[in-house]
Parts: structure tokens; C-alpha cells; sequence
């Protein structure tokens, strides 16, 4: 047989496997009514391993048999999508438990920062909900959560991500451990300076506090200096300390805000190396809404510890065509080599999109949490 006969008979094999899957896949649809009908879950796991060995055991070598468990796997895959996008339609898988709002209640909200007056945080949140707004800070992110989580504020602002130094890890890990919710975000940029006391020169310097973060981000500048660098909590704690020591030889990386509160004098400006650094903040409350406007919804989940099962979560966002536009991983406290996932995709909760991914990663991962849709 010529190369032309060999495809011919390839096209012929081909046109049988798409009528064949589209009578599996009209079975499927079949199952799904029966499940509404009798509130059976989509995911039946030991069925579906059941089903495995036994096709591969229909193949005659190991190849093959790979190869068949591998097109089942996907077979299986969208025929559970389909049963899940038609309980969705039907309404059979119940609401989530968000509720959409128009606006977020915010003009008597009490909101809690991380840090001292002088804070990033502190400019992010005067940017998301006004100069005016009633606040006050703490030492610690996880005192804010819990601030939130008491009630003795209605929402925190936290910094999660800088675009040159990456995630803020203890925010993802606190997310997951506490039950408030992220319901907006703030972007402002980055700007360090190099602040002393008045009338300190460069050139005295000998040791400089920062955030670590900070001191990464300005790295290139520091290098070639034999200054002691020493790490604080919080840019705005740096800028306290050596105010208050009133020593010519510290300095702190700080905003120019945190220099102006606490009346230190710019021995240089902009000493990150990256113009167009920025940090986003979150928003979070102890309540389950969102904005009815909302465009980005964040998840986190955890998987079994198996070949492909991370590919598997994430094709319930590429089936309902939802963009994903971030994913970072976490280990799991006491499971080794075990981690935990976090997502970011476009997209609003009352979506029926959304609400489809959503249904399968919740029956078919472990813990699936929903940390907000702003």
C-alpha cells in the first residue's frame, strides 16, 4: 500500500472513532439525566479505575496499553465535563455560597493594615477606599487576619505579589487557613528611598533596615556597599526605628511617605533597580461576597499525589474556555513533597462557566476553596 491508500484507510478508522464518541458522549448526556433524577454524584472514582484496568487489559502490548489508558483518561474526562455543564444548565448542583452584591459597604468600615503609619499597605488601602477611611494597623498578617476574622474590622489590606520580588507566601498559607474572603485589589508602585536622619550623608551610612523584599529589590544599588543590611517586619517599622534612634550612621528603605511622617530626609531616591515595580494588595472581609462586577476569581486546591492529576484540575478551566492568568504552588504543612495550588482566571461567580469548572474541580480535587471573586 502507497502512502495515499495508508491515510485513506487512517480517515476511515478516524470517522469511526468520531461517531463513537459521539454516541458515548450522547450516553453520557443519558447518565446525566439519570443523576439529576436520582442526586448521584458525577465523579465516581472506583468506577472509573475499574474502567481502566479493564481497557487496558484489551490492548496486546505495553505501548499500547499506555496509550489506551491515557485516551480513556480523556474520554472519561469530558464525558464527567458534559454531566457537570448539564446539571449546571439544569440547576442541579445548587448555588455557591457567595452572594453578589452591587458595591462593598465601605463608607463606615473600620480596615486594619499590616505595619506602622507610613506603610505601603497604608497607601494602598487610602487608594482603594479614600483618605478619610477609619483604619488602624498591626504588627503582623496574621494579625490583620484575625482582626477581620473577630470583626474587630470589617476588611485588611494585604500585600500579595511584587512584580520583581514575587509572592508574599504567608498571605496564600493564611488564606487557606482562615475563612475571609478577597473582595478587591490595589496596584501602586513601587518607589524606595534611601532615608536618614536630618542632615545624615550617604556616605555615613553603616547599617540600613528594610523588609527583605526590599532589600532585594534594591540589591543592585546595595551591592559594593559594606553596609550591615537587617531585615524588619515592614518598610514603615524601618523608618520608625531610625527615627526614633536619631543614629547618622542607620538608614532605612522606605517610601517617601514613611520619610515624611516620620521626618527623615531622602538621602536618595528610587534605589530599586526596576522603574515599573509594583505591588498588588488584596482586599479581604470575613463575609462570602462579591461584586457583581467582579472579573478575576482566585481558587486554591490541593491533588493526589499522582501522575497527571494537576493536568486534570486545570482542564476543567480549559474546557469551559476561562483564561487562567496565575498559578503558584504551596507545600502542605506535615506531607512531604505534597503542595498545594492556587489559581487566578478571569471570570465572575454567577458566570455558568465559572460555576461549571468550579463543580468539577470541587467533586474531583482535594479541598477546593473558593478565595474570592473581585
Amino acid at each position: 500500500m502507497d502512502l495515499g491508500e495508508l491515510r485513506q484507510g487512517i480517515d476511515e478508522i478516524d470517522r469511526q472513532i468520531v461517531e463513537l464518541y459521539e454516541r458515548r458522549m450522547e450516553i453520557s448526556r443519558q447518565v446525566a439525566e439519570y443523576k439529576i433524577g436520582t442526586g448521584k454524584k458525577v465523579f465516581d472514582k472506583v468506577r472509573e479505575e475499574e474502567k481502566l484496568r479493564s481497557v487496558r487489559a484489551m490492548a496486546h502490548n505495553a505501548f499500547n496499553s499506555h496509550g489506551i489508558e491515557e485516551l480513556f483518561e480523556q474520554i472519561m474526562s469530558m464525558s464527567r465535563k458534559l454531566q457537570y455543564q448539564l446539571l449546571t444548565e439544569r440547576g442541579s448542583l445548587g448555588r455557591l455560597p457567595f452572594i453578589g452584591v452591587d458595591n462593598l459597604e465601605t463608607e463606615k468600615a473600620r480596615v486594619v493594615f499590616q505595619g506602622a503609619e507610613g506603610a505601603y499597605s497604608q497607601a494602598a488601602m487610602e487608594m482603594f477606599f479614600g483618605s478619610q477611611v477609619s483604619s488602624f494597623h498591626v504588627d503582623t498578617f496574621r494579625d490583620a487576619m484575625m482582626a477581620i476574622d473577630e470583626g474587630s474590622a470589617d476588611f485588611a489590606v494585604l500585600p500579595i505579589e511584587n512584580s520583581t520580588a514575587g509572592v508574599v507566601s504567608e498571605i496564600y498559607d493564611l488564606l487557606v487557613e482562615f475563612e475571609n474572603y478577597i473582595v478587591g485589589e490595589q496596584i501602586i508602585r513601587i518607589e524606595h528611598c534611601l532615608l536618614g536622619v536630618p542632615g545624615a550623608a550617604e556616605e555615613e551610612i553603616r547599617t540600613v533596615f528594610s523588609h527583605p523584599q526590599s532589600l532585594m529589590q534594591s540589591a543592585r544599588y546595595l551591592s559594593g556597599k559594606d553596609w550591615k543590611q537587617i531585615s524588619m517586619p515592614n518598610n514603615a517599622f524601618a523608618a520608625r526605628k531610625v527615627a526614633r534612634e536619631k543614629d547618622r550612621s542607620q538608614a532605612a528603605i522606605a517610601s517617601e511617605h514613611a520619610g515624611n511622617i516620620y521626618g527623615l530626609e531622602i538621602l536618595k531616591k528610587g534605589i530599586n533597580q526596576s522603574e515599573s515595580n509594583s505591588t498588588r494588595f488584596i482586599i479581604v472581609t470575613n463575609q462570602k461576597i462579591f461584586r457583581k462586577d467582579a472579573g478575576k476569581v482566585s481558587i486554591c486546591f490541593e491533588v493526589p499525589h499522582e501522575s497527571g492529576s494537576l493536568y486534570h484540575m486545570l482542564s476543567h478551566i480549559i474546557y469551559n474556555n476561562l483564561n487562567m492568568t496565575k498559578i503558584e504552588s504551596r507545600p502542605i504543612e506535615d506531607r512531604n513533597w505534597e503542595y498545594r495550588f492556587f489559581i487566578d482566571f478571569d471570570g465572575n461567580l454567577a458566570d455558568g462557566a465559572v460555576k461549571n469548572a468550579l463543580r468539577g474541580l470541587r467533586d474531583e480535587a482535594r479541598n477546593m476553596k473558593i478565595l474570592g471573586n473581585y
